[in-house]
């Protein structure tokens, strides 16, 4: 965590940990702790450890949960290219939505998920014991964590597992998400009083605040209803239930927390909007509750976001490159239609010389004083960001080992694929699949897809580190929580004025004038479920808005229509087999 305080975490130790689960789970516990000691057992030691299992690949890698939310959408999909992201099957899986009960990425995210769960749990079983000054801003925040990770289990999976930390002797409680989300909701609720005020007691973005607890409660009212009729034939969710507490609905509910963080002066929108995603985005405007990420040679970030999407020949240096795995689909690329001018679909990067990296063929050279942080003297190059399609440009990797220069400056050349070295990198918005019902792309096929350039590439420690904070609630979220809110309780005008705040609030880069997006006249249900996925794109939110708004068991690229009870996934089969008290999830016997 980027602190100077006594809470900032490191590396110090592994031990197993598998006193909630038995033998459900191999995955080691992390104890993370850098002033108080090597002793597991201290409050602090263990709080850290709960924070840490967010971003030891659970929610910043793309083979984490960004799997579950995204890979299933029309956001993402991960095709099988030519030799390489066979695995298997088991990204294919995800799209194609075959996946079963041992699907490999199905079972690390459980692990994932429910070794969040243990290590809440120890926290909040240390703090309890505990009679330090922070006692009960820690325990709150463990139990804030605990409620995360529970309500994320109970959204993938339907089911989570739970044990009281103060009893050893406590039986093992298999909870459902449709009596349990409103447990969690009144639980996180009453945490509330004791949670500090970011910037208070030592906390920032990277801490569970009073402000992360609203973001977190309008987003579990925003999915109650779903969560409480998960098997809805024809997704008729009753979004107007009376909410859990406080009085009106749920949406009511959505607006009262959303409204808390959007007029409480503490946040503001960027109107450079792929600042939320830069490499020095941790003191960000809009960040409410972020992964705090940082290259410390001990937990080093992950870069995986940024890296995932970029081809293997895209450097960013001589010493580092892509992987060329994922792309989005051409339904979602489409969604953007008429829209190619809004500042959050691309951004052109401009050296501080004033070069412009165009990326169109008109590209020579571009500076080489931009130098890779604490590298030896490496000239960065910088790609540009948001959604790329077409052509490709960029440096070119000498046998030397270094890139091709003219004039002391990066050359910028055509790029062709690494693995299919006379096809030509153009990342066109249609994909072409030989069996349209399977992700699959023949050798010289691998340079297809538009590729998401959200997150910058941060080449500071190769092509896996990262410094990137990873947004989990920003404010620019909030927004469009709130818009929905307001448009299922049939307040269009309030609905278009929130978006219209997002879209006219960022501006493009000067290139384009500074130009601000530009404002809709009018708003249905088919433009709010564009204008979410425009400001959300890529960051965990999609499979859920999917379903709020029956879009998920839909046909798609290498997809067929699906049945409703796709809208969960399985309990891996290696839990059911040594812990007796699940039941497997509806259609996956």
């Amino acid at each position: 965590m980027k602190t100077n305080t006594f809470f900032n975490i490191k590396l110090i130790t592994l031990f197993s940990f598998i006193w909630l689960f038995a033998s459900c789970t191999d995955l080691d516990e992390v104890v993370l702790d850098e002033v108080l000691g090597n002793n597991a057992s201290n409050p602090a030691g263990a709080l850290a450890a709960a924070y840490d299992r967010l971003g030891d690949g659970t929610f910043v890698d793309h083979g984490g949960v960004f799997s579950l939310q995204e890979y299933t959408t029309d956001e993402a999909i991960l095709p099988t290219r030519g030799s390489d992201w066979g695995d298997g099957g088991k990204w294919r899986d995800m799209h194609e939505f075959t996946w079963k009960s041992d699907n490999a990425i199905v079972g690390d995210n459980w692990n994932k998920l429910t070794n969040g769960i243990t290590r809440s749990l120890t926290a909040i079983q240390s703090v309890e014991e505990s009679s330090i000054p922070e006692k009960k801003l820690f325990l709150a925040e463990a139990k804030a964590l605990l409620a995360y990770y529970m309500y994320t289990t109970l959204d993938l999976y339907g089911q989570v597992p739970y044990r009281d930390p103060m009893n050893p002797n406590a039986p093992l409680q298999i909870l459902k998400a449709d009596t349990q989300i409103d447990k969690l909701i009144t639980d996180v609720e009453a945490l509330i009083p004791d949670l500090a005020p970011m910037g208070e007691q030592q906390t920032h973005n990277g801490r569970f605040t009073k402000e992360a607890a609203y973001g977190f409660l309008s987003t579990m009212y925003l999915n109650r209803a779903v969560f409480k009729d998960r098997y809805n034939a024809t997704s008729s969710f009753n979004f107007s239930e009376p909410a859990v507490s406080g009085g009106g609905t749920d949406m009511d509910r959505v607006i009262y927390y959303t409204s808390l963080l959007i007029n409480s002066g503490k946040y503001s929108l960027e109107s450079d909007y792929f600042k939320n995603f830069a490499r020095d985005n941790d003191k960000g405007k809009e960040l409410i509750f972020a992964i705090s990420q940082k290259i410390d040679y001990i937990r080093n970030g992950s870069n995986s976001f940024a890296y995932v999407c970029m081809e293997r020949n895209q450097r960013a240096s001589a010493a580092n490159r892509g992987t060329n795995a994922a792309c989005t689909t051409p339904e979602f690329y489409a969604t953007w239609d008429d829209n190619h001018d809004d500042p959050r679909f691309q951004q052109h990067y401009r050296y501080a010389d004033g070069t412009w990296f165009m990326n169109d063929g008109t590209d020579v050279s571009v500076p080489a004083t931009d130098i890779v942080p604490k590298s030896a003297n490496l000239p960065w190059f910088h790609f540009n960001r948001g959604i790329q399609a077409g052509l490709q440009y960029g440096p070119i990797l000498l046998p030397s080992g270094s890139l091709e220069m003219v004039g002391g400056r990066i050359k910028v050349s055509p790029l062709f694929m690494e693995k299919s070295t006379t096809t030509r990198m153009d990342f066109t918005p249609s994909l072409t699949f030989k069996n349209p019902a399977q992700a699959v792309f023949a050798q010289n096929e691998i340079n297809q897809g538009a590729r998401v350039f959200k997150y910058e590439f941060d080449p500071e420690g190769g092509n896996g580190n990262s410094n990137v904070d990873i947004p989990l609630f920003r404010l620019g979220g909030i927004y469009t929580m709130r818009a929905e809110a307001y448009f299922r309780k049939g307040s269009n005008g309030l609905a278009m004025e929130d978006l219209n705040k997002l879209r006219t609030s960022r501006k493009r880069e000067s290139l384009y004038a500074s130009a601000p997006g530009k404002a809709l006249t009018s708003l249905d249900a088919t433009q709010l479920y564009k204008e979410i996925g425009f400001e959300l794109y890529w960051e965990l939110y999609r499979r859920p808005q999917m379903i709020r708004f029956g879009k998920f068991d839909l046909p798609g690229t290498a997809k067929a229509a699906s049945q409703p009870f796709r809208r969960v996934f399985p309990i891996p089969q290696s839990t059911i087999d040594v812990t007796k008290e699940f039941k497997q999830n509806q259609g996956y016997n």
